[in-house]
């Protein structure tokens, strides 16, 4: 009688013991999943394929399948970067393709089929001024393509006491200097657009 007993005891807890291991084995993780990774695209700070790589630029050289030659490199005052096995390349005065191509045709002295991509990450060659009645004064990156009306936001707004209909730029060209008119609540009317003009390096916007 009392082994009878026994094996009812023993049978109704393996009953219990089997869906319980079901559960853990459905809900533990199996051991050959791949971990999820996220590859983050980095944002160029400019996708203008003609833009002229200059000193103070900050520069991402990415070499596929080969992180150890991969480098975020500030451009030298001399116009270069450093980079392993190649030292000194000369960045300055070409554009990310360019440069990519150069740092290429380098590479393949040590690496079998090298492919490389050039991004701009930060302009610091580039630059144009904001003084005046502005709440940020200052030297700022010139973005490819910015206009005076967007140059203008950066500054934060205006102090109380600007005259934004008396907003001028100067710009030196061919060794003199131009002075080029702004009315900026004209502009922001929809009128006299072409006062909206597209910035070049070393143009200072004044505020008065």
């Amino acid at each position: 009688m009392f082994e009878r007993i026994q094996f009812w005891v023993v049978l109704i807890l393996l009953s219990l013991a089997i869906p319980i291991g079901a559960q853990e084995s459905a809900t533990k993780p199996q051991a050959n999943d791949a971990p999820a990774t996220s590859g983050a695209v980095k944002k160029p700070a400019t996708a203008d394929p003609n833009y002229v790589i200059g000193s103070e630029d900050v520069l991402d050289v990415s070499v596929w399948k080969e992180p150890d030659l991969s480098r975020t490199v500030p451009v030298r005052p001399d116009g270069k970067i450093s980079l392993p096995l190649l030292n000194d390349v000369q960045a300055a005065g070409l554009t990310p393709l360019q440069l990519a191509a150069a740092i290429t045709t380098s590479l393949n002295k040590f690496v079998t089929n090298p492919q490389v991509t050039v991004i701009i990450s930060q302009i610091n060659s580039q630059r144009f001024y904001l003084l005046g009645e502005v709440t940020r004064p200052g030297a700022y990156s010139l973005i490819p393509g910015m206009t005076v009306l967007q140059a203008l936001s950066n500054a934060g707004g205006f102090t109380p006491y600007a005259n934004s209909k008396k907003i001028y730029l100067l710009r030196e060209e061919n060794g003199k200097q131009q002075k080029l008119s702004f009315n900026y609540k004209d502009v922001i009317a929809g009128k006299r657009t072409e006062q909206n003009i597209v910035l070049k390096t070393g143009d200072t916007i004044i505020v008065p």
